[in-house]
């Protein structure tokens, strides 16, 4: 299976349709999205082409193939407009024998962890930073943000099938 995984639109209407081209581009069989996907936050500056209702109707034209958790910035009156789930506080997933705990990462992340077991993965967005890191006892794996990217990052994603690879919304592989 191939999956494509990526967070924090923040109701980017430019950035969401990026995001979707890269998800038909690359033929992943489901979009994962680790949750804000509507709201811009108090803390972030308005994103290129801010159109929570454009996103709405992009989203909910692909619903069938998305997979999605909830944000810090994701609500009950989200989930009233968008016709698929998003109010999971988490997602688990099997990368072979590896769990991957996909969350959004205001909760659970790499100062408050889940439960893991030596070799798990921590998926996370909400920091809007790329990232893999060993921490010893599992990995943690942030795929940035797709429209407010933060630390010179790029506007990125993750492809997962046997391995993760990073990529900005043109295709390119994103080293981090």
């Amino acid at each position: 299976m191939k999956l494509m995984i990526a967070s924090d639109i923040h109701g980017s209407a430019y950035y969401c349709g990026k995001m979707i081209e890269a998800y038909k581009r690359e033929q992943a069989d489901k979009l994962l999205l680790l949750g804000d996907l509507l709201y811009h936050g108090p803390r972030n500056d308005l994103p290129k082409e801010y159109e929570p209702k454009k996103v709405i109707e992009m989203l909910n034209g692909i619903k069938e193939e998305l997979l999605c958790v909830r944000g810090n910035c994701d609500t009950e009156v989200d989930q009233m407009v968008l016709e698929f789930p998003i109010m999971a506080e988490y997602c688990i997933l099997y990368l072979g024998c590896r769990m991957i705990y996909a969350t959004h990462g205001h909760k659970f992340n790499q100062t408050d962890k889940p439960m893991l077991k030596k070799g798990d993965i921590l998926l996370n967005g909400h920091t809007h930073i790329p990232k893999y890191e060993d921490m010893g006892d599992y990995i943690y794996i942030n795929p940035g943000s797709v429209s407010i990217p933060k630390d010179n990052s790029a506007h990125s994603y993750i492809i997962l099938e046997e391995e993760f690879v990073w990529k900005d919304l043109d295709g390119k592989p994103y080293k981090i």
